[in-house]
């Protein structure tokens, strides 16, 4: 066994050890628990940089128990084992002195474990195994405050919804296993092109889309996410910034299955682009931090179903990675957001947008995006139609801060803004897509070729994603219309969607239980 195949095991390995070790003192001020839990995180994150740094040098290949080896694998380990550190460092002050405290280390250092194996999984039965066992640490971490009544019902809901995802993997394992006699995605995966799907792998790949979608908290499932705040901070932030992109994970491990599946990739367009807008539009009505947090998740989750369904594998891993990261700030620097409120003395007035303006953003932002786009063609060789509509759609969101930023400025003062702002996203745009492709690309299959319904589907993309952001751009014109008022309230509360959720399954009778 090589080097590198032997510490892409001993993380997790490290990680279980301790604990046991911290489950076995579980309450309040367990001696050194706090600051070995700690240490196995740093630990682990020691070894999964060890072994990127040994797969740089000598390749790579399958380990113990069916962990791959290759450098999606191992940059998702390393991504997941830097936050898991993170936040064990800032358990340590936040959770001094509660009752359960060794309990709450030893549930997250069990839970990262599985979370580690999970993104190195290179056999579709590991796989589903880790699911699970991410989702039964979850929900004791949801649960770590089991008096409050909001706490039970949130974690009732996320079992639900994420076992039920993980019904669905278990039974497209299966099929796969049936049909090819083995686990190993690889080995499936490369009689396919000669083969194809057959019956079996086409309702294998229908499975494993849906439980991708019910991990990621998509529409119109998606009510649990915004509901497990009342679960410590740290858990908070481990599930938003790792734990919620394991939908995107198991479509990336799974992506030469789920790229044979026409029909499953424009379920993945549809469903994930308008969940990205439906979070994103309810994110803005939200006035707490940690809620408003949360809504961002759901949109952006919504938006990485939308790159995989575009075949933009590479990009879908980069979303991955700059969210998490973000995400992890995000929430464990959020008790910090009322302190920088409050110290803003008076807020500044409202800019009223000018149509004309707004237009000549938009078009001017537009502009120079397809310039960018025509040399990163020519240098480094033409853009798929996905990845130019993909630029397009983050541009519509430069275009629509810029507007909204300045609607009441002078013009050339608005142009400029638009100039910069559009060359530095188009230009990083294509940068980090040339470096993801470099990256991971040879290990991901390439965007396919749109037919008639591929070119339905990004031309409805572009064209929402387009609509919505000039409508924001241009809300302050409409926002004291009686009808705006009205759906701001309905937006405020999920469209009630979450309520008829918890109607179905008894949340509201859970809540009011002692």
């Amino acid at each position: 066994m090589t080097p590198i195949l032997s510490l892409s095991f001993l993380a997790p390995i490290l990680l279980l050890i301790t604990a046991g070790l911290a489950l076995r003192q579980p309450g309040k001020r367990p001696g050194p628990v706090p600051r070995l839990a700690e240490l196995a995180a740093l630990g682990a994150l020691a070894l999964t940089a060890a072994a990127f740094a040994v797969y740089l040098a000598k390749g790579g290949g399958m380990g113990p128990l069916g962990l791959r080896v290759d450098a999606i694998s191992l940059t998702l380990a390393l991504l997941v084992s830097f936050i898991g550190w993170v936040v064990m460092r800032y358990s340590r002050s936040y959770l001094d002195g509660e009752e359960r405290e060794g309990l709450f280390h030893g549930l997250m250092l069990a839970t990262l474990a599985a979370v580690l194996i999970f993104v190195q999984a290179g056999n579709i039965l590991l796989l589903a195994a880790a699911a699970i066992a991410i989702g039964l640490g979850l929900r004791r971490l949801l649960l770590f405050y089991p008096d409050r009544p909001e706490a039970r019902r949130a974690a009732v809901k996320f079992a639900l919804v994420w076992h039920g995802g993980d019904a669905a993997l278990v039974l497209a394992a299966v099929l796969l296993v049936a049909a090819h006699g083995t686990g190993n995605i690889a080995t499936i995966t490369a009689g396919l092109p000669e083969t194809g799907l057959g019956l079996a792998g086409h309702v294998a790949v229908a499975l494993l889309i849906l439980a991708a979608i019910l991990k990621t908290a998509a529409f119109p499932l998606h009510g649990w996410l915004t509901e497990v705040m009342e679960a410590p901070t740290p858990v908070s932030a481990f599930l938003h910034a790792g734990i919620i992109n394991a939908g995107g994970v198991l479509l990336i491990t799974a992506a030469p299955l789920v790229q044979l599946s026409p029909g499953g990739l424009a379920v993945l367009v549809m469903l994930g682009g308008f969940t990205a807008l439906f979070g994103a539009a309810v994110m803005l009505t939200q006035s707490a931090v940690k809620t408003s947090l949360a809504w961002s998740t759901v949109s952006q989750m919504g938006f990485m179903l939308l790159q995989c369904g575009l075949g933009l594998w590479a990009l879908a891993l980069l979303h991955i990675v700059a969210h998490s990261l973000y995400k992890a700030h995000a929430f464990l620097s959020s008790g910090g957001a009322v302190a920088a409120v409050a110290a803003i003395r008076k807020p500044g007035p409202v800019a009223v947008p000018n149509l004309a303006a707004v237009l000549r953003a938009f078009g001017l932002a537009l502009l120079l995006y397809a310039v960018i786009a025509l040399g990163f063609s020519a240098v480094l060789g033409p853009k798929t139609p996905q990845a130019l509509a993909l630029g397009a759609i983050l541009i519509f969101g430069v275009a629509y801060l810029v507007a909204q930023g300045l609607a009441d400025a002078a013009p050339v003062q608005l142009t400029r803004r638009t100039v910069l702002a559009s060359l530095a996203t188009a230009f990083a745009y294509f940068a980090f897509q040339a470096i993801a492709s470099s990256l991971w690309g040879p290990l991901l299959p390439a965007a396919p070729l749109p037919g008639p319904l591929e070119w339905a589907l990004i031309v409805l993309a572009v064209l929402s994603f387009g609509t919505v952001a000039i409508a924001q751009a241009l809300f302050p014109l409409w926002a004291h219309h009686p009808t705006t008022a009205g759906l701001r309230v309905h937006l405020a509360n999920g469209l009630y969607l979450n309520a008829l959720l918890d109607r179905a399954i008894g949340g509201f009778r859970i809540s009011r239980s002692s």
